[in-house]
């Protein structure tokens, strides 16, 4: 089965392999990736370091789990940056001029929020990308 990418005029071929190749590294990454919540966030690393360690070697099903897993980690990094930042932004405010920084206190709050909800949803996406795996269905 050949991708529909075209390179150069050729369809690229996938890499013989079995289909199953890779699949220890993604359930591997989706598991650090759950526990990472308890981890206080170190195991995610471990997760994104197994995932692109087993990339290289992963065909089929098991590939696009761990480039779910890369580009799920990607998002919600860039995610909590942008809403830590938000919340510096109200903090240094609040703390430079009184009066115009306490209008942002319940940005602040909203902001934190969106913070723990990022955190569940990260969660949650990884128990079904882990139910996905063991299923056998795309992520």
């Amino acid at each position: 089965m050949a991708d529909a990418n075209p390179v150069a005029g050729k369809a690229i071929e996938p890499r013989p392999g079995h289909e199953s190749e890779g699949k220890p590294a993604a359930l591997i990454a989706w598991g650090l990736y759950i526990l990472s919540l308890p981890s206080a966030n170190l195991l995610v690393i471990v997760g994104l370091i197994v995932a692109y360690a087993g990339r290289g070697g992963a065909t089929g099903l098991a590939r696009a789990h761990i480039e779910a897993q890369i580009g799920l980690f990607w998002s919600v990094f860039w995610w909590t940056i942008l809403l830590w930042i938000g919340i510096a932004i109200c903090g240094i405010s609040f703390f430079a001029a009184p009066v115009t920084g306490i209008v942002l206190v319940p940005l602040a709050l909203l902001l934190g929020l969106a913070l723990f909800f990022l955190t569940v949803w990260f969660t949650i996406k990884s128990i079904i990308g882990l139910i996905r795996l063991f299923d056998d269905k795309a992520p």
